[in-house]
């Protein structure tokens, strides 16, 4: 189920850099038609890029939270977690162990 909900993630972010393949077309296509210079047209696209990225790193997270709270609904256990059980059980395995002598 992780890895549908990982796959799924990793699409999106593909469809950002194709987003960005547009930006760049945008930006040559307004630099024509405005005559921008290539270093406003450069500045202009550095922003759309910083853009992009920081809307990226939201959709991320927003993603993260939302798998997060789907695995808490779910009864999925989170690493941290299953590690706590694990040594719980190792410390009972010992003392089970010296009960028994």
């Amino acid at each position: 189920m992780l890895e549908i909900i990982e796959k799924t993630l990793l699409t999106g972010i593909g469809v950002v850099s194709l987003t960005q393949k547009k930006a760049e077309e945008l930006i040559d296509e307004l630099k024509e038609k405005l005559n921008l210079s290539e270093d406003e047209g450069k500045k202009l696209l550095d922003k759309l890029q910083e853009a992009a990225k920081e809307n990226q790193q939201r959709l991320e997270e927003l993603a993260r939270e939302e798998v997060k709270k789907a695995c808490e609904r779910v009864g999925i256990i989170t690493e941290a977690e299953f590690s706590g059980l694990k040594k719980k059980v190792a410390e009972l395995e010992k003392h089970l162990k010296a009960l028994s002598k």
